[in-house]
Formats: C-alpha cells, structure tokens, sequence
C-alpha cells in the first residue's frame, strides 16, 4: 500500500471537504477556496474529521493516483489554513525587483527589463534594503501555483556556479565550482 496515500488527513476547524458526484473536491477555509478534480477511480471517506484516500485496487495507476491525490488534497487543506510563502533573493550587481500590485518588475543585468504580471491569485511584495540583497516575497493558498510561478520567475536568471549570481530561494545551497586555477610555471 501507498506510504503517502494510507495516512489520514485531519480537517481543522473552520475548513469544510465537499466532494461533488463529478469527482471535483472543494476545500474552503479561512483564507479561500480552492477545487481540484480527481480521477472517478479514487474515493474519499470523511469521517469525524479525518478525511481518508482509497483506491479500489493494486494497479500500479491506482497506487500512483492514490498518493498523488491524498498529497494534492493535503496541499490543499494546508493551504487555505496556513497558506504559503516563498521568498526569492536577487544575488548580483544592479539587480533589482520593484512591483505594482501584482506587476514584477525585475533588472536583470539585461538591456532590458523583464516585467512580468503574476496571477490574480498570488500577492507579491519585493524589499531591497541597503546592503543585503533584493527579495521577492510570494504568498498565495494554491502550492502548485505558487512554486510554478516560482520556477518561472526564477528560470529568468538561473544561479551560476562560480559567482552565485542570479535569482535563488532564501535558504538554497548552491553547488560552487573552483574556476580557472591560474598557475604559472
């Protein structure tokens, strides 16, 4: 059986688990609403507060589907309680991020700029405080859109190995290379 798919989910309070005849699982709380749909294949079983993912057989798809869809629906539930955030950090000479409701606005050492308009679903803040690098701070309920939109945002200045320079998450370790040993004999 699924290690990830046979644990149990426990609802908080205030969160409420629908789960329409058309295998779409709404999950409201607190911070929003978010709907994904499942294959018809998986069932729910919500009692007393503990909401559990159970699939008809030992297929290979169902054990694949089974952890999948107990994962996404636990995103979920996290993410209209607690919600997520995710903090980007600007590691270079004149790199700069500046936002306008949900426009970002990045230099990134390019002729140009890169403005890019983020989902309605995502808020952006960006800090640039003297001394320490730029940050962009995202915080949305969706996991999924926030990482991919993380990803994207990040693709446009990937770090490179020697200096480190381009867009990295807070907190990343980046696998350094020496250079060129320039040694003469």
């Amino acid at each position: 059986m699924s290690r990830v798919g046979k644990l149990p989910m426990s609802i908080p309070a205030g969160v409420t688990i629908n789960i329409d005849k058309n295998s779409v699982v709404t999950v409201t709380g607190p911070k929003g609403t978010l709907t994904q749909a499942i294959d018809p294949d998986i069932t729910l079983k919500q009692e007393d507060g503990v909401l559990t993912v159970v699939r008809p057989s030992d297929q290979k798809r169902h054990k694949a589907l089974h952890g999948l869809y107990r994962a996404l629906i636990y995103n979920m539930i996290v993410g209209v309680t607690n919600g997520y955030k995710l903090e980007q950090e600007l590691v270079g000479v004149g790199y700069r991020a500046s936002n306008q409701g949900n426009t970002l606005d990045l230099v990134l050492g390019y002729s140009h700029h890169y403005v890019f308009q983020l989902p309605s679903e995502i808020k952006v803040t960006t800090t640039s405080e003297k001394g320490q690098t730029p940050k962009i701070i995202l915080e949305s309920i969706d996991k999924q859109l926030i990482g991919q939109v993380a990803a994207k945002i990040r693709s446009l200045r990937a770090p490179e190995p020697y200096k480190g320079k381009g867009i990295k998450f807070v907190g990343e370790v980046l696998r350094r290379k020496a250079g060129k040993s320039a040694s003469k004999k």
